[in-house]
């Protein structure tokens, strides 16, 4: 007898980051001497690689100094303002890219993480040769080098993000979606809302996917989610909802697509979540991307 085939590893990251995508754009390759200030823009994230030298970061106008040997990452997935801070004489080679999160601040994932994570290179599994390929293309002006650093700078936010999660499957004390995706059980359960979130999810469902009763379900979701399931759903619908419009679909047919009975109802749990109707909100998007 052939040995049953092993399910297929479940991809945590790709329907969120399919759903609510990220941007990344080189700004800054070589040296960094001096102070420098990045304000707290909203919607503006930032993703720092220090490769040679030592700087001193402070995060705030009052936050305390904290000093970061090389190599190592510096990722602020939300508006913070920091500050590095290296002697002229030693200065750092560090490549910089800004983040620009669908939705800003309330990309489910951006929401998810700290405000500030560093890590060092070596805490990445498999970064190293990424990096490899981003100094390479930073280091020398070719044709078509900024666009392929953009990508690389897109490998390295996955490849972060993998790393985030693994560290979250190690710490049972985190909670949220971060540690939600991170959990056996709750994974393939919170993939498959952000797969189809229109679909019909009873509490008895969405207890089988997870291959839980549902009352240890409902108590296992709330513990390491920090919201009930019900609840996340219906802020997960909205916050697809706010993709669809941004595109432009009709407010009737995004309503349908997640699973609404009507446009009414779709309406009023917007503006419960929003704080505002449908129309209204795309109308001041629109206003807000306008050049």
């Amino acid at each position: 007898m052939h040995p049953e085939p092993s399910p297929p590893a479940l991809d945590r990251l790709g329907p969120l980051l399919d759903r609510f995508r990220v941007r990344a754009t080189l700004f800054h390759a070589g040296a960094l001497c001096g102070v420098t200030r990045f304000a707290s823009e909203p919607g503006r994230a930032f993703l720092h690689v220090l490769r040679r030298g030592e700087l001193q970061v402070r995060h705030g106008p009052d936050g305390a100094l904290r000093t970061v040997p090389a190599p190592a990452l510096l990722f602020y997935p939300r508006a913070v303002e920091h500050a590095f801070i290296n002697p002229p004489e030693d200065g750092a080679d560090f490549v910089c890219a800004t983040l620009a999160f669908d939705g800003g601040d309330r990309h489910p994932v951006a929401a998810a993480l700290p405000a500030a994570v560093v890590l060092p290179v070596d805490a990445v599994p498999g970064l190293g040769p990424t990096l490899d390929l981003l100094f390479d293309e930073a280091d020398r002006t070719r044709c078509g080098s900024r666009v392929v650093l953009d990508r690389l700078f897109d490998v390295v936010l996955v490849q972060v993000l993998r790393a985030l999660l693994a560290e979250g499957r190690e710490d049972e004390r985190r909670s949220g979606l971060m540690a939600g995706l991170a959990h056996p059980r709750l994974a393939p359960l919170l993939t498959a809302l952000h797969r189809a979130p229109g679909e019909a999810w009873p509490l008895a469902r969405m207890a089988a996917v997870a291959g839980l009763s549902r009352s240890a379900f409902a108590e296992t979701f709330a513990r390491v989610v920090g919201t009930t399931p019900s609840a996340y759903l219906g802020a997960w619908r909205i916050d697809v909802a706010c993709t669809e419009l941004r595109a432009g679909r009709p407010v009737g047919v995004v309503a349908d697509q997640l699973g609404f009975s009507g446009a009414a109802a779709f309406s009023r749990a917007f503006r419960e979540r929003m704080g505002c109707s449908p129309r209204e909100w795309r109308a001041r998007a629109s206003s807000e991307t306008a050049p």
